[in-house]
């Protein structure tokens, strides 16, 4: 195989899995509020991601895909609302595990990942490019 293509490969893998991570923050940012609608329901529970490195049998490159999707284990916040329709017996509802601080972060995290790739992919494309014109 081209070793300018198994780096577009390669790349490409790593935008595939910057993307669904990008995804999986937007989501939970998006329920970060979402709370039950019965009494002691349970809310929102954030959802996580893991990567594993997967290596080309025909290059031997190494890539990345998603190993796991996950819920975060971490305890439920407590928020006194005794009129919201959650409450639960003494008036509190449970709030969802998301953190907007950590979501923020790992979506800057993600998407410099994804540019860096990008631009790998890019700097291959003008490589391939570039020795197609020294061949003409």
């Amino acid at each position: 195989m081209d070793p300018l293509k198994s780096v577009g490969t390669v790349a490409a893998s790593g935008m595939r899995a910057q993307g669904e991570r990008l995804k999986l923050v937007a989501e939970n940012v998006a329920n970060a509020s979402s709370t039950g609608t019965t009494p002691g329901a349970d809310p929102y529970q954030r959802k996580t991601l893991a990567f594993e490195e997967l290596v080309d049998r025909q290059t031997g490159a190494s890539m990345v895909q998603i190993r796991d999707l996950g819920r975060d284990q971490a305890p439920f916040g407590r928020s006194y609302d005794p009129a919201h329709p959650a409450a639960d017996a003494d008036g509190y509802v449970k709030t969802p595990n998301v953190n907007p601080l950590l979501e923020m972060s790992n979506m800057r995290e993600a998407s410099r990942s994804y540019e860096a790739n990008l631009n790998m992919f890019e700097a291959g494309r003008k490589m391939r490019g570039q020795i197609l014109d020294l061949l003409r």
